[in-house]
């Protein structure tokens, strides 16, 4: 049997686990002779829905990061550095003993705070025969800061010298890496896109989609993913609700993230009690079901989010994050120019501009 580590991340919001698991889901439909093991920082693992069979995965203690990008302990009493340490010990170790063919890696080649340096230099054995594989998502952020950022932490070396492939999830008509982020040639010549991810509806989605039709109520569906700063959204969305109520036969869907401060989330449950047609969902694993029921999705501009609205063929207004990184403003924008969806930057939300 194959044999396959994921290393995901995971410090903010819940793209890139949600991603991951689509790939990993993906992967063992496809191909009965493979076992992948998962190693993620992600604090929702447990919520999500879990491959039953040749899967299983390892949680690393968790890492936060603010809004300036910069990361720091989560939960545990324990100094930064030690907790790189330990996570790095335990991704090095995990990958010696599981012992796989192939680790893909999302996003950062060095990992996070480089702890994946030790794995990758254990891996240098002309002995071991693992394939490092390196995933990235259509867009990291502007050309100047990616670039600035892969100079700084020597990824483009990191790649030449331990990665075979690297697989981006998007399309060089929308955003070509290659060139908007000057990848050196031994770089460039490793760079594959994949296309955007292709999100097939779930089995939950069709039971909900059946469920509803019972209803006479259309859904407009409002999520900003994990929701650490998605308050504005919903808030503006709720203030217009007040003096701009949806059409009659139509009620909103508010799904707040798991990642909202309990403040925001009791105001936001206040204010939707207040108004009609109102549902407010705190965390869901099956937003993808909620998103097929939906005749309108507002959200914010991730990745997996854009993917399941173009899967789905749905109208959308986004509003995209701006900070710390700027790959959501891109994506939206060039989503926009291709006239695949309908987008407000940050600095000009209002409930007006929502609603209208």
């Amino acid at each position: 049997m194959k044999k396959i580590v994921i290393y995901s991340h995971d410090t903010f919001g819940l793209g890139n686990i949600r991603r991951m698991l689509a790939i990993t889901q993906y992967m063992l439909d496809e191909h009965t002779d493979l076992s992948i093991l998962l190693i993620t920082g992600s604090p929702v693992i447990h919520n999500f829905h879990l491959p039953p069979d040749r899967f299983d995965y390892i949680k690393l203690p968790c890492l936060a990061r603010d809004q300036a990008g910069q990361y720091d302990v989560k939960q545990l009493d324990i100094n930064f550095e030690n907790i790189v340490s330990l996570r790095a010990q335990t991704i090095k170790v995990a990958i010696q003993k599981f012992s796989p063919d192939l680790v893909l890696v999302d996003k950062k080649p060095c990992g996070v705070a480089k702890e994946l340096i030790p794995a990758l230099q254990s891996a240098e054995n002309p002995d071991n025969k693992i394939q490092w594989v390196l995933l990235l998502r259509d867009i990291l952020d502007k050309p100047s800061t990616t670039q600035r950022i892969w100079r700084k932490n020597a990824y483009t070396e990191t790649i030449e010298r331990f990665y075979q492939r690297v697989l981006v999830v998007g399309s060089a008509d929308i955003f070509d890496i290659r060139h908007e982020y000057a990848l050196p040639e031994k770089v460039y010549r490793k760079t594959e896109f994949c296309g955007y991810l292709h999100r097939v509806i779930s089995t939950q989605a069709e039971k909900l989609k059946q469920i509803n039709q019972s209803h006479d109520k259309r859904i407009v569906l409002v999520t900003p993913g994990g929701g650490e700063d998605g308050y504005q959204l919903i808030n503006h969305y709720l203030n217009g609700l007040r003096t701009r109520p949806l059409p009659v036969g139509y009620k909103s869907l508010i799904v707040t993230g798991p990642e909202m401060s309990a403040d925001h989330q009791q105001q936001i449950l206040v204010k939707a009690k207040q108004l009609k047609d109102v549902e407010v969902k705190i965390f869901t694993a099956d937003l993808q079901a909620y998103m097929a029921l939906s005749s309108l999705i507002v959200s914010m501009a991730g990745y997996n989010t854009l993917c399941e609205i173009l899967s789905l063929n749905k109208s959308a207004i986004v509003v995209p994050r701006v900070k710390p990184v700027q790959e959501q403003l891109i994506r939206a924008e060039r989503f926009a120019d291709h006239g695949l969806l309908h987008c407000i930057h940050p600095d000009q939300l209002s409930a007006n501009k929502l609603l209208d």
